[in-house]
């Protein structure tokens, strides 16, 4: 925290001791105006929620069907591969789609956090300085609030990383069990394409990929529900202040 939030906070000023008195004054009107806000801002998160989840249903209902493309008696290898590419696209449109579901989820936590708990019990206080400040800044421009690399970096770890292994269980399965007389190099040939060539490619794209997932990196965005985090008793946010 920079010296001047430091200095502009004050943990007995009116308006941070009195917001829970203030949410239930009626002749402020605060408490209308922040439920029609809040009421927008749910609807916003649940629509950039159904949002992702329906890029997640393509992209199963697609995998499920070049699976069963692939091993069938018309079915090529290129064909799973052809997958591969198709879930790599969803997870491209997906990632873009969690930046902009997580601006409204963000600013959704920040008024459960300060406002509506608070209301509920102003003993506790409020959870971030100068949060009144953020969230009118953030309305007036509103900012991406997690890298692209990041969203990129959650997606697969959550969904995408397991779809596209088990299409690469499934190819190098199909190589080497459905390939006939020839090796499963051989086999993997596309066209004109060698298949060292094609399998080095989906090596390096696959190494790609879990080098995104896991890359050590600090963390911009809250992760509040890491189950990880919560077996190992750690409750709190480690980016909190």
């Amino acid at each position: 925290m920079s010296t001047d939030e430091a200095q502009d906070f004050d943990p007995e000023a009116p308006e941070e001791r009195e917001i829970g008195r203030e949410m239930v004054d009626q002749s402020t009107g605060l408490g209308s105006v922040m439920a029609h806000c809040y009421r927008g801002e749910m609807s916003r998160v649940t629509t950039w929620r159904q949002r992702l989840d329906e890029t997640t249903k393509w992209a199963v209902m697609i995998l499920a069907g070049l699976l069963a493309y692939g091993f069938s008696t018309s079915g090529t290898p290129a064909v799973l591969l052809a997958g591969i590419v198709v879930v790599a696209i969803f997870l491209v449109i997906e990632a873009r789609r969690y930046q902009d579901y997580d601006i409204y989820r963000a600013r959704v936590r920040l008024l459960q956090e300060n406002l509506i708990a608070n209301a509920l019990d102003p003993s506790q206080g409020v959870e971030h300085r100068n949060w009144r400040r953020e969230l009118s800044e953030d309305f007036r421009n509103p900012t991406l609030k997690t890298p692209y690399l990041e969203a990129l970096s959650r997606r697969l770890r959550r969904v995408y990383l397991a779809l596209l292994f088990v299409l690469l269980a499934a190819w190098l399965f199909r190589l080497t069990t459905f390939g006939g007389d020839g090796t499963w190099v051989s086999n993997a040939t596309i066209g004109s394409v060698p298949g060292y060539i094609v399998i080095a490619s989906v090596g390096a794209f696959y190494i790609g990929i879990l080098w995104i997932a896991f890359r050590p990196h600090p963390r911009r965005s809250k992760e509040e529900f890491d189950r990880k985090e919560v077996q190992e008793g750690k409750w709190k946010d480690s980016d909190r202040e």
